[in-house]
């Protein structure tokens, strides 16, 4: 890690540039030409063009020279950049390039080169000629970038500004087009050098902040313009350009410029200066100052005064620096002058007129005269100086940090002079014409960032960048007493941009997360057309000659490299990494290396070993107090770590498959319960070994690296080893390589153990890895499960025989560790089959086990084997009933349902899930298959009478299609985990719980409405009246009474069946789910009332668990939370109820309503209260005024629901009829409701059932109306009501029907006067079913005969309408 040149931008159209700036020169060889040809009548210009050329390649030529003649023919023709001002913008975005009065803006350029990359440019944009006065030249130019004003600005430029110094003292400012937004003349003096400070970060909280300035020098004056007053106005004049270009007009005076003006005294000549900034002394400076200046008696006053330092180079003093103290000059003001027209048309108009020669002499000498006035200077004098009289100073250079600065002189010595002391501290020789650049390089970003101790400020290393033009050498040199740290030969012709200044216009708050990208130091190479940068380590501050760091961490980072490649051989590799490791000379380092490549993915693990172990032996030779102990113990513990891995490699590949050892006694009889457990095994596979999307790298069967294995194994300080988990995958990828070839019979088992036992990793890991890899391959064991239980006896025997296994002082009235640790990870496993495989093994190795340990020891110890046998019973059975469950629930639901994945199951999650998990589990698996109550019950049912076979016949063929759910046998199933949990899945508790499930879904989305409907239905078929209070109570209380109450009040405010679209916005359902949730609601409160009423009747119910799961600690069931509600109060219940019906109603038939009018201020106020709480309802004595509206209300509702009625075959139908719905607005209960809510709301009932018989017969179902008749008290009313209704039907069939008849008009004659004027002021428009039969109509005369007393005064009526129809019958 060393200094590097790298190029970043290239320069394009350079001999485009140079043929401008010197096309004056051009020309003169030209016209010599020309006057050697005197007798040719025309020009060639190839001669001069060709001349041109060769005096181009002639250069070209003497560039590279590298001898005594070839540099002195250079030094009498110097390049043609040299005598150019060159200036360049520090985000390298711009370069300016002047020569006298013309100058050349190339700007940057992206472009795609050959190879398809992108790369930076630098091109011509502008060419023009700058000068306006006559005789000036360009002096100086500098870019100074903008910051841009907007929020989102994230540290670029808004544009750029280059100031021009010229030698009539005229100061311009240009935009990057050329264009010329003012001009300054604040002194009369040939403008030396223009220099800029902008705002710097502070990196310390103690260092003064600085302010942003110009500099401008003169021979004997220091002109500094305010930054920020510098910004403002170069705005102002940029906007106003803008806004000229666009209209012509607008003139704007933009703010003044402020600037201090100081005479520098007492110094011959000035060159070069630099604006240190404002600084404040120390008190014991102030007290020097103060001695040296006012002597003995001199009086100091009592802050030290803050003062600009400035610092200059020249000749008598060398080198002298000036204090300005803040405050002693005013600043000054100039009146800007714009270089805008006010008209554009005006100042074309003028131009044009100096073109054509209009203009007068007289004009332009008054224009001329015209120039501003030039304040006088403020007298600075020198403080003090470096005096040499020889030696005469060409150029400053002030570092970043504004401490230092470098001064070069024409002896060709560099100078770093010290600025807080000022005095010279180093000198290098030989640098004639020298070029200098500072470099400020951060530290890397390391633990010193991240450290969590106190806050660390960055570090920042200060290099000096010197150009040795004569030599063609840039040398990179450490501050402030470092060596050189670079050198590069770089060319003779080169210059050295350094602006020393970033963005102006920036300040402390708009900095805040910056990030600028700013090049400090370029070189500017004309040979190669290039802009290159100097990159430099941090570490190289920290290192001098005789270091060893550099070096190392250069290894470090060449061994990092050659590991990264993949097209390296291995034998280069190994030796590569040897030597490296071997050279390294820190320990520190070393130890990186190492650790570098030990976690290498490309290195084979035999270089791995032999470069470990080489280093291993170099550090055995060398001297033991000499060796850091840290690098020894790593390798040494590496070096284990490895060979282990490549034994237990080797075992595995050279294993003997030919051999198959008997099963021990120990395993007999396990094939039996193989056998037993092979049907849900079977269905298991089945289930689990659908595909699914895994990756390579994550499979147990990818070898493991040997990286992987360092990195998961570790060594103890007692020399043991430790296997640590950093991820489950790793975790599974180590116990496979050290196991499952064991397993699979491939690999010799016991040489694999004692081989690990060796290695020192505890059993307990070792057990851990293979239970774990057992766990994970569930799919691989399940292919031949004899196979692998087998071989998994005898490596859980030989794990458990080895030491510190089972301890030998194990207390006989505890539970083994060991073997405690294998049924932790069964229950853990959400991999049933193969926990439950894994359990009847270690019972079995267990069993063993305790009886050869009983064997040796006394009888007392039975106790302690019946305890620890009793824990694999208890384990074995859970783990068998988790088996059935997870293979339920892994049954995929039918395509076309919703319910996501399915659940995973195990020991831990059931115990964990409180004595409710196994049914809340079920009843996810039913809402996930969308499984009918209906369906649900009849399973259920099946499971009681399975083991009767008589009953099994009953139940005919419809059942037994109910019974096969579909092919996937999850009937079957779901019995078998029934008959596992016969408590836990108890009809009611399942019921319960699937009622729960679902309203929590319908809550998720209420638009479902099938979800709380099948709710309701599950809550039904709960037998206990106990759980289904307490159910109701809380699905009221949580999800439904919110709602509820958002619907009431809002078909109170609309007065109406409210519209989808505010439906939605009170109470997030569409009007279609309203409606539905309003039914259930009257459903859900039914089911509480009765209930409740049923409380009293039946005993509490006692919850009981099956005794395997009897230790379940988790959260209360929804069963034990029903049975803690407490009870409610029945009437506010049915007055809640009594509000469902009427909103269920007003939703059904769209019915203008508002429901909450129906009810006094006491129903008002009980509605939406707890319903366990006792609140004042309504009296018997209700306000006629809401008796009428309520009726009023009921009667529409009969009405609507005649009218939905659709019954067209009635009348071909014969005396039955046709069933209606048992939903919707066709239901056949929505009478009987009516009926009922009239009784509750204090309606006459038998004027409902009248309504009801008239709109029956209006809509022409006589039959229906003829059943409703027979329950009417008042008849005579009925008989006058139906009287017109008949009225009406006969004045259809004989004056209003279309098909009228000669008998019918005829019969019409005959009739008695007073009917016929009777039947003439009927209305048959008020008939909805205006052409009914008068086979019908005969009858219902005839029901009116009946009906009606003779002493009605309508009854002779009667009777002669009775005579008329069989008129009308006989005659058809």
């Amino acid at each position: 890690m060393s200094c590097s040149l790298l190029e970043f931008c290239r320069l394009q159209e350079l001999k485009t540039v140079r043929d401008f700036l010197f096309q004056n020169q051009k020309n003169d060889q030209a016209e010599e030409k020309n006057q050697a040809a005197e007798n040719e009548l025309s020009w060639d210009t190839s001669d001069w063009e060709s001349a041109w050329d060769s005096f181009d390649n002639k250069e070209d030529e003497a560039n590279p020279a590298t001898t005594v003649e070839e540099e002195e023919s250079a030094g009498q023709s110097a390049p043609w950049l040299y005598d150019c001002v060159v200036s360049m913008s520090p985000y390298s975005d711009l370069l300016v390039v002047a020569h006298e009065q013309k100058a050349v803006f190339l700007s940057a350029k992206w472009r795609t080169d050959d190879s398809g990359r992108e790369e930076m440019t630098l091109a011509v944009s502008w060419t023009g000629t700058l000068s306006t006065e006559e005789g000036e030249c360009v002096g100086s130019s500098i870019c100074i970038p903008l910051a841009s004003q907007k929020r989102s600005s994230t540290g670029r430029p808004d544009w750029t500004c280059v100031v021009v110094g010229f030698t009539s003292g005229y100061v311009r400012f240009y935009t990057e087009n050329g264009v010329l937004l003012l001009a300054q003349l604040l002194h009369e003096d040939p403008v030396l050098r223009l220099k800029c400070r902008t705002y710097e970060i502070l990196r310390h909280p103690g260092v003064t902040e600085q302010h942003e300035e110009l500099s401008i020098l003169y021979p004997a004056a220091l002109v500094t313009i305010d930054g920020f007053s510098l910004f403002q106005s170069l705005r102002a004049c940029r906007n106003q350009v803008a806004r000229a270009a666009a209209a012509g007009n607008d003139m704007i005076q933009p703010p003044p410029l402020a600037y201090k003006k100081w005479g520098l005294q007492d110094m011959d000549t000035i060159v070069d200066h630099s604006c240190v900034g404002i600084m404040t002394p120390c008190v014991f400076d102030q007290m020097k100052n103060a001695s040296i200046l006012g002597g003995f008696n001199a009086s100091i006053k009592g802050s030290p005064p803050a003062m600009s330092q400035y610092v200059t180079v020249g000749g008598g003093p060398y080198t002298g620096f000036y204090y300005a103290v803040e405050g002693s000059s005013q600043p000054l003001l100039s009146h800007v002058a714009l270089a805008v027209a006010s008209k554009l048309t005006s100042a074309l108009f003028s131009a044009a007129s100096g073109w054509l020669g209009w203009r007068n002499k007289h004009e332009e000498d008054s224009v001329q005269k015209q120039k501003p006035k030039v304040e006088p200077a403020t007298p600075l004098a020198i403080r003090f100086g470096l005096p040499d009289s020889r030696r005469h100073g060409e150029s400053i250079c002030l570092s970043p940090c504004n401490t230092l600065a470098g001064v070069t002189d024409d002896f060709g010595r560099v100078t770093l002079l010290d600025l807080a002391k000022g005095i010279a501290i180093r000198m290098w020789k030989g640098y004639r014409d020298a070029q200098l650049g500072w470099m400020q390089v951060p530290e890397e970003r390391g633990d010193r960032e991240f450290s969590p101790s106190a806050v660390l400020p960055r570090r920042h290393a200060l290099f000096l960048v010197i150009y040795a033009s004569r030599r063609g050498i840039l040398e990179v040199w450490a501050m402030q007493q470092g060596p050189r740290v670079g050198a590069f030969t770089v060319g003779k012709h080169c210059r050295l941009l350094y602006a020393g200044y970033h963005l102006m216009g920036v300040n402390s708050l708009t900095s805040q997360g910056w990030q600028l990208h700013t090049q400090q130091v370029c070189l500017l190479d004309p040979t190669a057309g290039v802009l290159r940068t100097v990159t430099i380590p941090f570490h190289l501050a920290l290192s001098d000659k005789k270091s060893e760091r550099a070096k190392d961490m250069h290894l470090l980072k060449r061994l990092t490299t050659i590991l990264r490649s993949r097209e390296v051989e291995l034998d280069i590799l190994e030796s590569e990494a040897k030597n490296v490791l071997l050279d390294i000379k820190h320990p520190v380092i070393k130890k990186q290396a190492l650790q570098s490549l030990l976690s290498s993915k490309n290195a084979p693990v035999s270089c791995l070993i032999n470069v470990t172990r080489a280093l291993h032996d170099s550090l055995q030779e060398q001297d033991p107090e000499a060796v850091d102990s840290a690098l020894f113990q790593l390798c040494s513990s590496q070096l284990r770590l490895l060979q282990l891995y490549t034994d237990i490699q080797q075992l595995h590949s050279t294993a003997d498959i030919n051999t198959s050892p008997e099963a021990p006694d120990s395993l007999v009889g396990i094939e039996d319960e193989l056998s037993s457990l092979s049907p849900t095994l079977q269905r298991y596979t089945q289930l689990t070994s659908r595909h699914s999307v895994s990756f390579t790298q994550d499979s147990p069967d990818t070898p493991l690296p040997a990286h992987t294995f360092l990195s998961q194994v570790e060594c103890a300080e007692g020399g043991e080893l430790k296997v640590t988990c950093t991820s489950e995958i790793v975790w599974n990828q180590l116990g496979s390589f050290l196991f499952w070839r064991c397993l699979t019979g491939e690999s010799r088992l016991h040489q694999v153990c004692d081989t690990l036992q060796q290695a020192g990793i505890s059993p307990q890991q070792l057990l851990s890895l293979l239970l774990s890899m057992w766990l994970h391959r569930e799919r691989e064991v399940l292919k031949t499960p004899e196979e692998t239980v087998r071989n998994l006896h005898t490596l859980l025997i030989a794990l458990s025989n080895m030491k510190g296994a089972v301890e030998e002082s194990w207390d006989p009235q505890s539970v083994s560790p060991w073997w405690q640790q294998v049924r932790g990870a069964c229950f853990q496993s959400h991999n049933s089959a193969a926990a439950l495989l894994a359990a009847l093994v270690a019972h079995r190795a267990a069993k063993a086990s305790i009886a050869s340990r009983a064997d040796s020891k006394l009888q007392s110890e039975w106790e302690a084997v019946s305890l620890e046998l009793e824990q694999w019973v208890v384990c074995v059975h859970q783990l068998e009933d988790i088996l059935a469950l997870q293979t339920l629930l892994l049954v995929p639901p039918p395509q076309g349902t919703s319910g996501g994945a399915a659940a995973k199951c195990s020991v831990k999650t059931l115990l964990e899930g409180g004595k409710g998990g196994v049914a809340d589990s079920v009843s996810k698996w039913v809402f996930r298959h969308n499984l009918a109550p209906e369906q649900l019950k009849s399973i259920l049912q099946r499971m009681e009478d399975k083991d009767d076979d008589k009953t099994e016949q009953r139940r005919g063929g419809a059942e037994k299609e109910k019974s096969q759910e579909g092919s996937d046998g999850s009937a079957e199933l779901l019995v078998a985990v029934c008959h596992r949990f016969p408590h836990s899945l108890s009809p009611d508790l399942l019921f319960a719980h699937c009622c729960w499930e679902y309203v929590v879904q319908w809550n998720k989305d209420p638009e479902e409405g099938r979800y709380l409907c099948w709710a309701v239905e599950h809550l039904k078929l709960v037998s206990s009246p106990h759980i289904q209070l307490g159910i109701s109570t809380m699905m009221w209380s949580t999800f439904i009474v919110k709602r509820f109450s958002a619907a009431a009040f809002l078909l109170e405010k609309v007065g109406k069946a409210p519209k989808d679209r505010l439906c939605r916005r009170d109470t997030g359902m569409g009007d279609k789910a309203v409606t539905s949730f309003l039914g259930c609601c009257v459903q859900l409160l039914q089911i509480l009332m009765e209930a409740d009423s049923a409380v009293e009747e039946v005993p509490a119910p006692t919850l009981s668990v099956e005794e395997a799961w009897c230790g379940a600690e988790g959260p209360t069931s929804i069963a034990e939370l029903a049975l803690e509600q407490r009870g409610v109060h029945y009437p506010l219940v049915q007055h809640h109820c009594l509000l469902a019906s009427l909103l269920h109603a007003a939703m059904t038939f769209s019915l203008k309503v508002k429901p909450l009018s129906l009810f006094d201020s006491k129903g008002k106020n009980a509605f939406f209260r707890d319903l366990t709480t006792i609140q004042l309802m309504p009296s018997g004595d209700t306000d006629p005024g809401l008796v009428s509206l309520r009726q009023e209300f009921l009667l529409r509702v009969l009405t609507g629901w005649v009218q939905a009625i659709d019954d067209p075959s009635y009348s071909a139908s014969g005396p039955g009829c046709p069933p209606l719905a048992s939903a919707g607005p066709r239901a056949d209960w929505w009478p009987s409701m009516c009926l009922e809510l009239g009784a509750l709301l204090h309606v006459n009932p038998d004027i409902l059932r009248r309504h009801l018989v008239c709109e029956l017969y209006n809509e022409g179902l006589d039959l229906r109306a003829e059943e409703v008749m027979l329950e009417v008290e008042d008849k005579d009313v009925l008989g006058s009501q139906l009287l017109v209704l008949t009225g009406q039907r006969l004045s259809y069939s004989l004056l209003h029907s279309q098909s009228q008849t000669q008998a019918a008009m005829e019969l019409l004659a005959r009739l008695p006067p007073t009917l016929c004027t009777w039947l003439k002021a009927m209305d048959p428009s008020d008939l909805r079913c205006a052409s009914v039969p008068l086979s019908q109509t005969s009858r219902l005369v005839s029901r009116l005969i009946e009906i009606l007393p003779e002493n009605h005064a309508q009854y002779s009526l009667a009777l002669h309408l009775l005579e008329a129809v069989d008129a009308f019958t006989a005659e058809d």
